[in-house]
């Protein structure tokens, strides 16, 4: 009998190299958190995303579609040299060296 793909790749709960071994038990359930710890986590996200979301309200709505799509393309030929572990150290500087 010849099996397809999606014969050999079902998920059955079973082991298929070793029929005679147990299945594993299913891992235990992540504890539940608190109301009260959620809302201190989200306080905290919240204040560390502000001057992120500041910063990007700052910044102008107009993209000029033209130049990102003249840029992406010069980069797919070469033409314009990508270094990103510069782009990170200019970043790293921009930032005050905060991570």
């Amino acid at each position: 009998m010849k099996t397809t793909r999606g014969d050999r790749m079902k998920i059955n709960g079973s082991n298929p190299i070793n029929p005679a071994a147990p299945v594993a038990a299913a891992a235990p359930a992540a504890p539940v958190t608190a109301p009260a710890e959620i809302d201190r986590a989200s306080a905290a996200e919240s204040a560390l995303l502000k001057p992120a979301r500041d910063a990007l309200a700052a910044l102008p709505d107009d993209i000029d579609a033209a130049k990102v799509a003249e840029l992406r393309d010069a980069l797919a030929r070469g033409e314009i040299k990508f270094d990103a572990g510069r782009l990170a150290a200019l970043i790293q500087r921009y930032h005050g060296g905060k991570a």
